[in-house]
């Protein structure tokens, strides 16, 4: 028993020690550990290299396929078995890096079913698809004599320590990593913009290379900053108009596919950011997505709408770390091609001074060839009987004729003239001989002066590459500035907005209360309550903004023809007070008070104005003391329009009983200047671009397109132009359009003049034959054109429009101008016509500062949101003078008609 125990507590003795053996402090292995793999995952793994541009899994597949080629293609499983001679990881981390370069379409010839980047389809497994190194990779990628070698992780293998690549190819490629601390995105670069911006680096000048992208799309670079850190790139898809219910997708932005695109469209249908009926996917070599509209959207806002809320518009953030002498470093994408030319320039350099010793080293063995079989040295060799007697006797033979040699006769040379076969020297031919050495002193002079001219060099090798390689390498990304799209502008109103007034709630759910209006839940709501505050606060689904709420709607920022007009009773018992306001921007969910700030104060009166109209209103005082002037009108137009903390003009002193409105009135706003901003293609209020007029409410702008068609619209800011719009300008309903087109049915020129009598509607004024083209429009009143015949001996003609033919509807055919070819089409300058001047309308600006007032006006207004009738148009005196006379005589005559039935 005690033989038991004593076994036992040597088991617990000799575990405890085991134990206490095993424990081992890791701090500062894990420090170096740590550093080491973050070093390694760096450098070996995600970042690239700025001397050729690959990742060592790159490079190691390129160095691979070198081994194997024979012109013909391998199996991508042979090929990344090779690899794995070279790279000390899993074959499909190989392969992937493999498609991938593949899909880029510059270093591999690929065959087999590679994927497909547009629908982001996979790639067939590696043992059913091919590739071999394409002509541009052999021609500059590779040179064993440039290159550093290296033993591979085994040390079985030598690998290159960078491949000698003689093109900016890390921005050609592009590159993405994420390592261990940092990470890199450096965005692919267009072919052909690589090499006119190394030529210009080479002579010199400044150049700016920006992304290009094999999806194609639209991109805005602007604030690229040269790929650096903090920069950033807006990539769009190409969206076009195929007809009105229909948008096509042609081209998507760059790391999206179809398949995304169309999920993110779909999610914001269903969150009701957007309305389509629905979407066909029908890409195969290049994208079509068809979106079909139901009736009642607008083309226009839909594809604002689909950059706003879907993958249509992405943005993408350059980061360009790049491996530069073991150590990671963040520079710019030009700095990159910077010194990757000046690698180049090197590289080339290099080969020039191999190719020339090369050279050399044959002129001087051919030198000395010919020497010893011109001057039969070699019989001097004949009675020696020792190796070392034979070499002698060459050196001395040799010595009266190596005068003009350029280096010194070594041992080594001897030896190989001692290799010269007899048949050689028995068909020996002097002027062949001559006419060698002859070439090589030319083909030595030739590289002497392009290493004398190292530069020029370089840049005949760059056009060299452009011409051979640069051919459907054009760029697909079409560069452009985006105009912000302001996402409360363009959301489909998918939700209805409620409130209830006395209890001061708003919000989504509260649909046993009044409706409002129809809004979006990204939209801000503006609130007017009884006491003369404000505030704006997010669509919720309920949400407290206090008691008495008089007037509520969505608010537009930076809204400044949105004018709300305003009367109030300062405190319990003081004056009253008028004022017209905007609102322009305001800190979301802080209360503003609109009154002069008393405890007390009333909101008498209150309207909101869309275009700045200004009523006229009644007011009605309480007959109290000696005050004899109970009622009087005020009209809203004869104030100014100031910022919202104006105090106001005061309207009296005396207690308001109630404020009446009477009568609707105009906008006093200036009519709006509109801009066209051709950068962006679109119509602007903030001065960019060229000014097209002052539009009012009725004015229209007229549009007509190169196609033939014409239409006169409504200014809308989201209105988008087709490319072949070739006149946009303020429509003047009395002004006549004139144009010359040919009717390709009948292949005769016309002459045309009409008015465009159906506005909102677009419509073809050239004939609807494939072959019928428009020649010219002009929008003058009275134009003239040149008509220049493809005929010499026709004389040139000179049409005015005028006197050529009359005005007539958009449809009729015009008359017919000649059936011979016409070469070209000029207008020139048009006749004079004065046009009759419109009489101008009084107007009042918005005045933006803030300060208080103290005018007095004999006024007193207010009380609670009222309906507008119609509003009038403005009346000179004459026409208010008929109008009164009308009516006197139409009362007149129906008091005498009374009169007339009360006798029978």
């Amino acid at each position: 028993m005690s033989e038991e125990i004593n076994e036992h507590e040597n088991d617990a003795i000799n575990h405890q020690t085991d134990s206490v053996e095993t424990i081992t402090k890791v701090t500062g292995m894990y420090k170096e550990w740590f550093l080491d793999y973050a070093s390694y995952v760096i450098l070996e793994r995600a970042v690239p290299a700025i001397d050729d541009g690959f990742k060592p899994v790159q490079r190691r597949i390129m160095h691979s396929m070198k081994d194997l080629d024979d012109g013909r293609y391998n199996k991508v499983a042979n090929i990344v078995g090779h690899t794995m001679q070279y790279h000390p990881h899993g074959d499909a981390s190989i392969a992937d890096a493999m498609v991938q370069m593949g899909q880029k379409e510059l270093l591999i010839d690929m065959q087999g079913n590679w994927g497909n980047t547009l629908t982001g389809d996979r790639a067939a497994a590696s043992r059913y698809i091919e590739a071999r190194l394409s002509k541009f990779a052999l021609d500059v990628v590779f040179n064993p004599k440039t290159t550093e070698w290296q033993a591979s992780y085994d040390g079985r293998k030598k690998e290159p320590v960078n491949l000698p690549v003689k093109f900016p190819l890390l921005l050609a490629q592009g590159g993405e990593g994420i390592a261990v601390g940092l990470s890199t995105k450096i965005l692919p670069h267009n072919f052909n913009e690589l090499i006119d911006a190394s030529i210009k680096h080479l002579k010199g000048r400044s150049f700016k290379i920006v992304p290009d992208f094999l999806t194609g799309g639209i991109a805005d670079f602007t604030n690229y900053n040269d790929g650096k850190r903090g920069g950033k790139v807006r990539v769009r898809a190409k969206i076009s108009q195929l007809d009105k219910k229909t948008l096509v997708i042609t081209e998507i932005p760059f790391a999206t596919t179809t398949s995304t695109l169309i999920d993110s469209i779909i999610k914001a249908n269903e969150k009701g950011k957007i309305k389509i009926k629905k979407i066909e996917d029908n890409t195969a070599a290049n994208v079509e997505i068809l979106v079909h509209l139901p009736g009642g959207i607008s083309p226009d806002k839909t594809i604002d709408a689909l950059y706003a809320f879907t993958s249509c518009e992405t943005s993408v953030s350059p980061l360009c770390c790049v491996i530069e002498e073991n150590k990671p470093v963040f520079i710019g994408v030009s700095e990159v091609l910077r010194k990757s030319t000046d690698y180049t320039v090197h590289l080339l350099k290099r080969e020039l001074e191999i190719q020339l010793n090369e050279l050399e080293e044959q002129w001087h063995f051919a030198s000395l060839e010919r020497i010893f079989i011109e001057n039969r040295i070699y019989r001097d060799i004949e009675e020696e009987e020792t190796w070392e007697g034979v070499i002698e006797a060459i050196d001395k033979g040799l010595q009266p004729y190596t005068k003009h040699l350029k280096r010194p006769v070594v041992e080594e040379d001897i030896v190989k003239l001692t290799e010269i076969r007899i048949k050689k020297i028995s068909k020996f031919d002097i002027d062949k001989a001559k006419q060698h050495i002859e070439s090589l002193e030319e083909k030595i002079a030739e590289v002497k002066n392009h290493l004398a001219h190292l530069i020029d060099f370089a840049i005949d090798y760059f056009k060299r590459l452009k011409a051979t390689y640069g051919k459907g390498k054009e760029r697909k990304t079409e560069i452009k500035i985006f105009d912000d799209i302001v996402a409360t502008k363009v959301v489909i109103r998918n939700t209805k907005l409620y409130v209830n007034r006395e209890e001061g709630f708003i919000g989504t759910s509260l649909r046993k209360d009044e409706y409002v209006t129809d809004c979006a839940d990204i939209d801000d709501i503006i609130v007017f309550r009884a006491d003369g505050k404000m505030m704006v606060t997010k669509v919720a689904n309920k949400t407290f903004v206090g008691k008495d709420i008089i007037h509520l709607a969505v608010f537009k920022k930076k809204d400044k023809r949105t004018v709300y007009n305003m009367m109030y009773r300062d405190g319990a018992k003081g004056p009253s007070y008028m004022k017209r306001f905007t609102v322009t921007g305001v800190t979301r969910d802080k209360e503003y008070d609109l009154t002069n700030g008393s405890k007390g104060s009333k909101v008498l009166y209150f309207s909101a104005n869309p275009n700045g109209e200004a009523e006229v209103v009644t007011i009605n005082l309480r007959a109290v003391g000696s005050v004899k002037k109970l009622k009087w009108d005020i009209d809203f137009a004869d104030l100014a329009i100031k910022g919202r903390g104006v105090r106001g003009n005061t309207i009296t002193k005396y207690s308001i009983k109630r404020v009446e409105f009477k009568t609707a009135g105009v906008s006093t706003l200036k009519p709006r200047k509109i801009w066209f901003d051709d950068t962006v293609q679109r119509l602007n209020v903030d001065g960019r671009g060229e000014l097209l007029g002052e539009f009012k409410a009725e004015d229209k702008l007229l549009i007509a397109h190169q196609s033939g068609k014409v239409k006169a619209v409504t200014p809308n800011l989201a209105s988008r132009f087709e490319d072949d719009m070739i006149v946009l300008e303020k429509w003047n309903p009395k002004k006549p359009l004139s144009a010359i087109y040919f009717d390709g049915e009948k292949e005769i020129y016309y002459v045309k003049r009409f008015l465009i009598e159906a506005v909102d509607k677009e419509e073809v004024f050239i004939s609807e034959h494939p072959k019928s083209q428009l020649e010219i429009i002009a929008t003058d009143y009275r134009p003239l054109a040149e008509v220049v015949f493809s005929k010499r001996s026709l004389d040139t003609i000179e049409v005015n429009f005028e006197e050529f033919i009359a005005i007539k509807g958009i449809k009729a055919q015009g008359n017919q101008l000649t059936k011979e070819k016409v070469k070209q089409v000029n207008l020139l300058e048009p006749l004079p016509f004065e046009e009759p001047k419109a009489l101008a309308s009084e107007e009042i600006d918005v005045v933006e500062e803030e300060v208080l007032s103290n005018d007095t006006l004999p006024l007193e207004i207010t009380n609670l949101e009222h309906e507008k009738s119609e509003k009038k148009p403005t009346l000179s005196s004459e026409e208010k003078a008929k109008i009164a006379l009308q009516k006197t005589i139409e009362k007149k005559k129906a008091k005498d008609d009374d009169s007339q039935t009360s006798l029978f």
